[in-house]
């Protein structure tokens, strides 16, 4: 496993969830493991918090509060600059309402040693979703992957809309944050992409993907329908990326 692993988890009204979710981390047998909450000036309290709970383990977690422009792709590039800024050898991101399971980061960590990024998925043999998940669901989920994938020509990716995610500091890096334009959920795709078209070497590890815990999910119809058509966008953003435009820790192509 990688030292100094952190793990970024955006928060927005997730009061019910996070002190939990800090819980089942921190009693993760992952050693120099840092939780890092970059919350979105949640109105029901999030990032106060996220603030005690900082202040009670100020060894193991940390809060980065934004402020201005919402969005999962603004909050998730802060949150990688900050634990790239700190060192982070290795960065897990997650969502904090446990559909992503703590108990599943270890073993995306273990992959890491082998592969430049790792993705948690729902459909790779042995994954799975939630029993209780409606066949409208379910279709909507599959069709979404397929239709990433069919449109960005991605060959060996099962879950491209996937967000529990291990990341090398390399291949962060590598990637290029500044490149990453999308805000909402199609950030998932775009990172995706890019990591792809740069040929990164990708590992899908089966995961269970249970319904969220508490609170109301943000991944609404609508916003699902703005996710599809930006995938277009996506394409043509980054169509000519090719395997040389990796950058390097000194800020050069390599």
């Amino acid at each position: 496993m990688l030292r100094n692993p952190w793990v970024v988890i955006p928060t927005y009204n997730e009061a019910a969830n996070i002190e939990p979710m800090a819980e089942a981390i921190c009693a993760l047998d992952v050693p120099g493991l840092h939780l890092l909450f970059v919350d979105d000036e949640s109105p029901d309290g999030t990032g106060e918090l996220a603030d005690a709970l900082a202040q009670h383990k100020p060894d193991a977690i940390s809060v980065l509060h934004r402020q201005g422009l919402r969005g999962l792709g603004r909050a998730y590039v802060a949150g990688f600059r900050h634990a790239l800024g700190q060192g982070a050898s290795a960065i897990v991101q997650m969502d904090c309402d446990f559909s992503h399971q703590p108990q599943d980061l270890p073993r995306l960590l273990d992959a890491l040693r082998d592969y430049e990024l790792v993705i948690g998925s729902r459909y790779v043999t042995g994954g799975s979703v939630d029993p209780t998940w409606g066949l409208d669901r379910r279709a909507l989920s599959s069709w979404g992957n397929f239709y990433a994938r069919v449109i960005l020509g991605m060959r060996g990716i099962q879950d491209a809309t996937a967000g529990f995610r291990a990341w090398r500091r390399e291949t962060l890096i590598g990637i290029g944050l500044d490149r990453v334009l999308s805000q909402g959920y199609v950030f998932q795709v775009e990172m995706t992409y890019i990591a792809w078209r740069l040929g990164v070497s990708i590992a899908e590890i089966p995961i269970f993907f249970p319904d969220r815990r508490a609170g109301v999910s943000k991944m609404t119809l609508p916003v699902k329908i703005e996710a599809a058509l930006r995938v277009w966008e996506v394409r043509w953003r980054h169509r000519r990326l090719s395997k040389n435009d990796r950058i390097t820790e000194t800020g050069a192509i390599d």
